[in-house]
């Protein structure tokens, strides 16, 4: 067989979920900091828990040591001398008032990934490495992410897209990165919060009708974006199984497709990835008419990254191929109605914060193309 080629990777990868300014994400960071420093009452239950779980658990105490105190010296302060994350300790303070804010939006630096922003360095390091790929250590970050979707799902968190004329999701600045955002997404400009319940629901608002047009409507030959998504990467002939985690990221169809029987199918075929940006709408459409033969969701890694990626300001941005392999995903297999298709997958992959795929469809529906069959929202526990 023919060896894998390498991927091309498009030069949009950053995605907007943090800000290139260092010094701005720096500003920000010492602003958490300094809430964290000012509180006095105790951890919330989940953050608390996972205290418990690092102090008694060998692996973890050791990974959680190990991380902060690999990060190079020049990483520890930023450009203007402000201190970074400090341990694990200070790490779960910052999470503590993380759980109860919703991101803000920023034109000069926006943090989606406020989690990944308080991890950044500690990430690449080898203890980073070792522990963000513990399942037992995923399973707690899965509960503290899973808090903060319960938040973003509530009306708490609404206030954060009109509370604030400059800084709001509906502020002077978002209008001028979502220009036609009336236009385009159902929503009330009369109503509070726009007529959307939560951050959340905001976050996977809904296209007008006729927005999004289908292409070639009555060809059942063309496959349409399955999102408003940016090309980052295509393979050929991948094979079942890679060194996914070496510098290339070359895609592994085994351990994407989580061992099932049917990735042998797609084995010398094509991989083609791209990637959601931070003001994109998060939800996914099926790609062709056909039957879904099979959904799954599958627990993984939230904050990995590939070693062979180096200190990745904009982490995990740069191992998207590598985390197709571990991070939490929803797997969608569908029979095109089209025989010359025949079966594809289609692979939501949760990234970090944004880290709960939802299935919308069932197994054995058939489905039209640019059905909506699935979103990507907040974490939150997952439904299928």
């Amino acid at each position: 067989m023919e060896t894998q080629k390498k991927s091309r990777r498009h030069p949009y990868a950053a995605g907007r979920w943090m800000p290139h300014d260092r010094e701005h994400l720096a500003q920000w960071m010492l602003k958490i900091m300094a809430k964290a420093d000012t509180h006095t009452g105790p951890l919330l239950p989940v953050v608390e828990n996972f205290k418990h779980f690092i102090e008694n658990d060998a692996k973890a105490w050791m990974f959680f040591h190990q991380m902060f105190e690999e990060v190079p010296a020049e990483k520890k302060t930023a450009s203007n001398g402000l201190p970074q994350v400090r341990d694990y300790l200070h790490m779960l303070k910052l999470f503590n008032v993380i759980l109860t804010h919703a991101p803000d939006f920023d034109e000069t630096g926006f943090v989606g990934f406020p989690f990944n922003a308080i991890l950044d360095w500690s990430m690449a390091t080898e203890g980073g490495w070792a522990g963000f790929i513990d399942e037992k250590i995923n399973c707690h970050i899965k509960a503290i992410l899973d808090q903060w979707g319960r938040f973003l799902k509530s009306a708490d968190s609404a206030c954060v897209l009109d509370a604030d004329p400059r800084n709001g999701w509906f502020g002077e600045d978002a209008k001028k990165a979502m220009p036609d955002f009336t236009k385009e997404f159902v929503c009330d400009p009369s109503q509070p919060h726009y007529g959307f319940k939560s951050w959340d629901d905001f976050f996977v608002r809904r296209f007008r009708p006729g927005i999004r047009p289908v292409a070639a409507p009555e060809d059942d030959s063309v496959v349409v974006n399955a999102c408003e998504s940016a090309p980052y990467a295509l393979a050929r002939n991948v094979k079942l199984r890679e060194r996914f985690w070496i510098k290339a990221q070359p895609y592994a169809l085994q351990f994407m497709l989580n061992n099932d029987p049917r990735a042998a199918h797609f084995n010398g075929g094509t991989v083609y990835q791209a990637f959601l940006s931070a003001l994109s709408y998060h939800r996914w459409h099926a790609p062709v008419s056909g039957k879904i033969v099979k959904t799954a969701l599958v627990p993984g890694t939230y904050y990995s990254e590939a070693r062979s990626a180096g200190y990745d300001p904009l982490a995990p941005n740069d191992s998207q191929g590598y985390i197709s392999e571990l991070a939490a995903r929803a797997i969608i297999y569908i029979e095109a109605d089209n025989p010359h298709i025949g079966l594809m997958c289609f692979v939501a992959i949760g990234m970090a914060e944004v880290s709960t795929c939802e299935i919308t469809v069932y197994d054995g529906q058939h489905v039209k193309r640019a059905m909506n069959w699935a979103c990507s929202t907040s974490a939150a526990p997952p439904t299928a």
